[in-house]
């Protein structure tokens, strides 16, 4: 592949209702980010991926756009957007705005008018269906739970929601649909924005029989997921979209494709450059998923190292040369990785948190680090289901504990205090002041009681802090080019501690070794020569064969 500027790049996720907030409403705004755009510079990073700031209903935190031109007025105004992307770009900073146009808010206007009959404008903008024998048009069910379909009786028809009942799904088989995306993406680029962050994009294209799926054991509906994912159409319609709005900028492009394989990663995002840079792919974040599939994502056990190993590994393989990974632990719809993965225990947070930092930063492909990743931040531990804002969460409790009775309350909370959203959420801890330097109103959700020994303030004071061994890492992705395009081998795949991996480009190599336990392990690398160079460590001294609690260390040779 032919190096582009994203391959060696670093993003910086922003989710703006958690990051800042400046009028002391209790919500992050943007005005709030420009003020911290010089904290995102001195990290090392070059690209801020901000979350959905459009006008929004807010019934999935903004993932129900209704106005793509507008600005979401708790987050601020279209001049204070102007603002901070004229801000970031003189900073050095790039932009990537988060797009939703798998489905739009049920409040937007297209929704609206094509609700009222079956000969409008906006009719076929959306997915309506007849009822069959006076019911759904089949048994497919949504992510959040209960019937993808909802019931209009102006048109006397369904429409299709595969989300939340008020995020109707767009109907991309409409060109006409296609084109207003198109046109509302390019104002976005033309306003000067540096790429698009697309959610769900492989759900776009759905299949042309709308048959009856298969459900789990004792579930009402079938799991909408598998059934949409990969549509007919779906490279037909990216690479519309790639020509219609991409082609002839310098844009950064990542497709969030729940489902998809190194064969769709390959198609979506191949180095021919035809339809997207790079996809988000998921293998790797449901491996700690429930052993009862019916349960899905909820489960407090952890990863079994072996099968992060071998997903993480096929993924660089299998791209390797002809298309291009993204690297994450966290974001805003996945618990706190140190939580999760590591050990946020106080003797061990910050030594596991620097390991799994050094895991992923030497891989191929590009790195996104989650607001407070890089500080350490940990789950919240909320203990009440009133704690909770997260749909997700909220419509999983009901559906588990009070409608199928198939989980007991307490144990729920356990999963979701294991693995809710709302843990990546809480607002970002700047400092030991009042609710963490946020805000000087009471936040929207609460901010995590640890805030006072783990904020970004103390990390900025602290040598050899989690913040300042992240932006050692950062400038070595962007020195060193074995990094950004060198080979992928792991060694000792059946190991169930150590996570031990080889970069090699031409004479340059890499050994990357990592501890996965608080146990001290001994281990002997071959492949390492006399001669290497300790490149970086989350320890100050190195024991060689000898492996201390979450080690990690990374030698050049």
């Amino acid at each position: 592949m032919a190096n582009q500027w994203w391959q060696s790049a670093v993003v910086y996720q922003v989710y703006p209702r958690s990051f800042q907030d400046s009028n002391g409403d209790g919500i992050g705004d943007l005005p709030g980010i420009t003020q911290r755009l010089d904290y995102i510079k001195q990290l090392g990073a070059d690209v801020i991926w901000l979350n959905p700031i459009y006008r929004s209903p807010g019934v999935d935190n903004g993932y129900d756009i209704s106005d793509y031109y507008d600005i979401n007025p708790e987050f601020g105004t279209m001049a204070d957007f102007d603002q901070l992307l004229t801000t970031a770009h003189a900073k050095g900073l790039k932009i990537m705005m988060d797009i939703v146009v798998n489905h739009s808010s049920d409040q937007n206007k297209w929704f609206t008018t094509s609700a009222q009959s079956k000969d409008n404008p906006y009719s076929d903008y959306y997915i309506w269906r007849d009822p069959v024998d006076g019911h759904e048009p089949n048994n497919w069910g949504g992510f959040f739970g209960g019937s993808a379909w909802k019931y209009v009786a102006s048109r006397d028809q369904y429409y299709l929601h595969s989300f939340a009942v008020e995020q109707p799904d767009l109907n991309w088989d409409n060109p006409q649909l296609r084109q207003a995306v198109y046109d509302m993406m390019n104002f976005w680029v033309n306003k000067g924005v540096d790429g698009f962050r697309l959610d769900v994009i492989n759900l776009i294209s759905k299949p042309d029989s709308f048959a009856d799926g298969q459900p789990e054991a004792g579930e009402p509906y079938a799991a909408i997921g598998g059934i949409i994912a990969n549509g007919p159409h779906l490279h037909e319609y990216l690479q519309e979209m790639n020509q219609q709005v991409f082609a002839g900028h310098q844009l950064m492009t990542v497709g969030e494709t729940p489902g998809a394989t190194v064969a769709d990663a390959k198609q979506l995002a191949s180095g021919q450059g035809q339809e997207l840079n790079m996809v988000f792919e998921f293998e790797h974040m449901g491996l700690d998923g429930n052993p009862d599939p019916a349960l899905g994502k909820w489960n407090d056990q952890p990863v079994r190292l072996v099968d992060l190993k071998q997903s993480l590994s096929k993924w660089q393989m299998g791209l390797q040369g002809t298309a291009w990974n993204s690297l994450y632990w966290n974001n805003h719809d996945q618990p706190r990785i140190v939580s999760r993965f590591g050990d946020e225990r106080p003797a061990y947070r910050e030594r596991s948190a620097k390991m799994l930092a050094t895991l992923l930063h030497f891989l191929q492909g590009t790195p996104y680090i989650y607001e407070g990743e890089e500080i350490g931040m940990t789950n919240a531990h909320f203990t009440k289901l009133t704690d909770y804002q997260d749909l997700e969460s909220l419509n999983a409790y009901h559906h588990f504990v009070d409608d199928e009775q198939v989980v007991q309350p307490e144990q729920m909370l356990g999963y979701l205090a294991h693995m809710s959203r709302d843990n990546a959420r809480t607002p970002m801890q700047w400092d030991d002041s009042q609710n963490a330097g946020f805000s000087t109103a009471t936040p929207w959700l609460a901010v995590n009681a640890n805030y006072p020994r783990i904020n970004a303030q103390l990390a900025q004071r602290t040598p050899g802090s989690v913040l300042s061994y992240y932006q050692r890492l950062i400038k070595l992705r962007h020195h060193l080019p074995v990094i950004t395009t060198g080979t992928y081998h792991l060694l000792s795949p059946d190991d169930a501690a150590v996570y031990a991996y080889v970069r090699h480009r031409g004479s340059q190599h890499l050994l990357v070794i990592c501890n996965f336990t608080a146990a001290t392990q001994t281990r002997h690398f071959a492949e390492l020569p006399a001669d290497a160079h300790l490149l970086i460590s989350n320890y100050d001294e190195d024991h060689q064969d000898v492996l201390r609690a979450y080690e990690a260390k990374v030698y050049q040779f």
